[in-house]
C-alpha cells in the first residue's frame, strides 16, 4: 500500500500553499497511468470475458417472459375446456387471475381499503361472515370479497350470496357464478357450509343497499334470522363484519318508485351526480374505506334442535346486528375524513 500524502496547515488550520513550485501546473501522470489498463488474465490464462452471461440477464426480461408464458397456458386452457368449475358455477382459475385483478386497482388504489381482524376468520373450516350493507351498488360486498382473498394468512376464498336479482342479469350472472356467489337461500349456504367453505351475508339486503344517505351507517332491519338458522345446523362460527365508507360512495338523496317499477328495480337512486351527468354519474366517489372483521361468535355449543327456537334465533340475530352497529360507530369516531 503506497504512503498516504500529507497535506500541510498552517496554525489556524488553513490549507498551507507551496512556494517551492508552480502552483497552475497540474501534476503529470506516470507512465503507468498513461497506458491503458489491460484487465488481469484469469487462472487458466484466458482473457477475461467482457460481456455479461444470459444468465446474468435482468429479472425484469425474464419475468415478463414467465408471465407471458402463463398468459398463454392460461389462455389455451380457456380455449381447449381444460379448467375445473365446482357444482355452483365457481372458477378459482378465473377468479384468482382475472377478475381479482381487475378489482384489485379499484380496491388499492381508489377506495384504499384497511382491513383489520382478519385473523378472526378461521383458517380452516367453515365459517359464517355476516356484514353490513351500503353504497347503492353493491361494491362492498366485491371488496370484501377481495379483503379476504388477498390478506387472509391461510389464503380463504369468500364465497357471497346475492340476491336473485343479480342471477337475471345476462352479463353479472355469468361472472358472479364464476366468482363464487350463488343464491342467497338456506339450501346453497347450507351445502357451502358443510364443505368448509367461508360464507359471506349481508342480511340487510336491498333495504340496507337502496337506503338515503340521510340513513347511513344505521343498520336496517336482518330479516327473519335466516343466517343464524344455517350456522346453528352447520355449527359455523358468526364473524360479524363492519364496513365503513360504501355509504358516501353514491349520495343516496332521493328515490323515483315511478322508474324502479318501470325498470323491475327495488329502487331507482337519484345522487348529486346521477342521472344529471348520465354515465359519468355512476363513477364512485374516492372514499376511504375500513373494513373490520369481529370476533367469532361460535354455534358449534348449541343442540342441533337449537335452530328450530325462534328465540335462539332472534337473540343470536340482535346480537350480531348490536356488535355491527356498535363497531360501526367506533369505526366513524375514529375516522378523520371521508376521503383521507
Amino acid at each position: 500500500m503506497a504512503d498516504a500524502k500529507v497535506i500541510p496547515f498552517d496554525d489556524d488550520g488553513r490549507r498551507r500553499r507551496r512556494t517551492d513550485g508552480p502552483q497552475d501546473a497540474p501534476p503529470r501522470a506516470s507512465a503507468a497511468h498513461d497506458a491503458p489498463q489491460e484487465p488481469p488474465p484469469s487462472e487458466s490464462g484466458a482473457p477475461p470475458r467482457t460481456d455479461a452471461p444470459e444468465d446474468d440477464a435482468p429479472p425484469q426480461g425474464r419475468g415478463w417472459e414467465e408471465r407471458a408464458a402463463r398468459g398463454l397456458a392460461f389462455l389455451r386452457r380457456r380455449i381447449t375446456g381444460d379448467y375445473e368449475v365446482d357444482d355452483f358455477g365457481y372458477d378459482a382459475e378465473l377468479t384468482d387471475q382475472v377478475l381479482m385483478s381487475l378489482l384489485r386497482p379499484l380496491y388499492e388504489t381508489y377506495f384504499r381499503v384497511e382491513v383489520k381482524g382478519i385473523e378472526n376468520i378461521p383458517a380452516d373450516g367453515a365459517a359464517l361472515v355476516v356484514a353490513n350493507h351500503s353504497g347503492t351498488l353493491p361494491l362492498d360486498g366485491l371488496m370484501l370479497q377481495v379483503a379476504v382473498h388477498d390478506n387472509h394468512p391461510a389464503g380463504r376464498t369468500l364465497r357471497l350470496l346475492a340476491a336473485d336479482l343479480v342471477f337475471m342479469l345476462p352479463v353479472v350472472n355469468e361472472l358472479a357464478r364464476k366468482a363464487g356467489h350463488t343464491l342467497a337461500c338456506a339450501e346453497d349456504a347450507h351445502r357451502l357450509l358443510g364443505r368448509g367453505e367461508v360464507v359471506g351475508v349481508m342480511p340487510e339486503g336491498f333495504k340496507g343497499l337502496g337506503k338515503p344517505f340521510a340513513e347511513r351507517y344505521k343498520l336496517q332491519r336482518f330479516g327473519r334470522g335466516g343466517f343464524v338458522s344455517t350456522a346453528l345446523r352447520t355449527g359455523a362460527p358468526i364473524v360479524p363484519c363492519s364496513i365503513v365508507g360504501a355509504e358516501e360512495i353514491y349520495p343516496m338523496l332521493g328515490n323515483s318508485r315511478t322508474l324502479a317499477r318501470l325498470l323491475g328495480l327495488p329502487y331507482f337512486p337519484v345522487t348529486p351526480t346521477f342521472p344529471w351527468l348520465g354515465p359519468l354519474g355512476a363513477v364512485p366517489l374516492p372514499t376511504k374505506w375500513t373494513i373490520q372483521f369481529g370476533e367469532p361468535i361460535p354455534t358449534d355449543g348449541y343442540a342441533p334442535e337449537a335452530a328450530d327456537d325462534p328465540m335462539l334465533m332472534f337473540n343470536l340475530t340482535d346480537q350480531v346486528r348490536e356488535t355491527i352497529q356498535h363497531t360501526l360507530y367506533k369505526l366513524l369516531v375514529q375516522r378523520r375524513s371521508v376521503f383521507f
